[in-house]
């Protein structure tokens, strides 16, 4: 299995587990080793490689323990501090960490609920732990972005120099992204006068900021939704033209094909950007357990199919989103029976992330 996919299969089964997981240990034991293990690839049960409890004496503190230190030549290069899954983390709840960094030869720090995994460095002053992650890692909604730089830490691939020339960019990345996602979420009244100046010409008053919170808000949201729908119809080719060399060559390598294709094509049928969209969301949920090029889709007048591998004998959800009243998502059991659970948003689709998964589990 590819670092990758290690990654992502890690974080769906924190995704399926987080609300069972209440306490310290249980979090180390279910979130933290496995990804010391399976994606760093350090034996958690070797202590030449981690040492759970790892204590220092630091100043006038004695006895100190930190979670983990991950070790490399006898050498401390990564401290790990551990809470609760359900716990929010800042600095101020890991201060032996902070201790720790400046008095051992590990230039990488982690603090981890396990879920989220904060990495810090000492950019801003040699051999002091930073008050900022240069990397922040949610193994709930993964950034491809950040995969490369979190390979760079496992123990077949370590390279501390690539991690520390990255890290300051990386760091103000991050929180930038970090900053403008949160500002579209819940614009202040700093961005939303920013942006409002731009293109208002009046005296910009206390009803006009009220008015403009709102509209900021707004077209924030149509924005990222104008972004995601290309980026949809980018992906599917939807709107390209085939070229008229592409269509000959095709007809020359297989015309039968192609006229069997045709006679079973319905000139009628019209597939909507929200099919799409749900498309999408069954993808990216089936992706937990195949490939994305295997999970493909195919449109009719009564329902807009998901499927295995382009093979109608391998359904693994249905969209009946041509009522104006209500939508549907079909989930099929082993006999090929079908279920329909009625849906108000796409959002809903996530609620049946097991059934989906379940089924293309069967067909492997």
């Amino acid at each position: 299995m590819e670092f990758s996919e290690r990654l992502r299969a890690l974080g769906t089964k924190i995704s399926n587990q987080a609300e069972a997981i209440g306490t310290e240990e249980a979090t180390k034991n279910a979130f933290v080793m496995p990804f010391i293990s399976s994606i760093l690839g350090y034996d958690v049960f070797d202590p030449i490689e981690v040492v759970p409890e790892f204590t220092a004496d630091v100043g006038t503190k004695r006895g100190e323990k930190i979670d983990y230190a991950v070790m490399r030549d006898s050498e401390v290069q990564i401290l790990i501090e551990c809470k609760t899954s359900r716990s929010a983390l800042t600095l101020e709840n890991a201060s032996q960490l902070y201790r720790y960094f400046g008095v051992t030869n590990a230039r990488i720090a982690a603090l981890t609920n396990g879920i989220i995994w904060q990495f810090y460095t000492d950019l801003d002053s040699p051999n002091r732990m930073d008050s900022k992650p240069f990397l922040v890692l949610d193994l709930s909604d993964i950034d491809d972005v950040l995969i490369p730089e979190i390979q760079k830490l496992s123990k077949d691939d370590f390279n501390l120099e690539s991690i520390i020339s990255t890290a300051e960019e990386l760091k103000y990345v991050g929180a930038l992204k970090r900053e403008i996602a949160a500002q579209f979420r819940e614009p202040s009244d700093e961005f939303v006068r920013f942006v409002a100046t731009r293109v208002y010409d009046g005296s910009f008053t206390q009803r006009v900021r009220e008015q403009f919170s709102v509209l900021v808000a707004k077209a924030a949201k149509q924005f990222l939704t104008d972004q995601v729908n290309d980026r949809l119809k980018t992906a599917l080719g939807a709107g390209t033209p085939v070229p008229l060399s592409q269509t000959q060559s095709d007809a020359s390598v297989d015309s039968g094909s192609v006229a069997e294709h045709d006679l079973d094509r319905d000139t009628e049928i019209e597939t909507t950007l929200e099919e799409l969209e749900g498309y999408q969301i069954v993808k990216a949920i089936a992706c937990a357990e195949v490939k994305p090029q295997r999970v493909t889709h195919r449109d009719s007048k009564s329902y807009f199919a998901v499927l295995l591998d382009d093979n109608n004998r391998k359904p693994i959800a249905r969209l009946h989103f041509n009522s104006a009243r209500q939508k549907y998502l079909g989930l099929l059991d082993e006999d090929k029976n079908e279920t329909r659970h009625a849906v108000d948003s796409l959002e809903e689709i996530y609620n049946f992330a097991e059934n989906i998964r379940e089924a293309v589990r069967r067909y492997q």
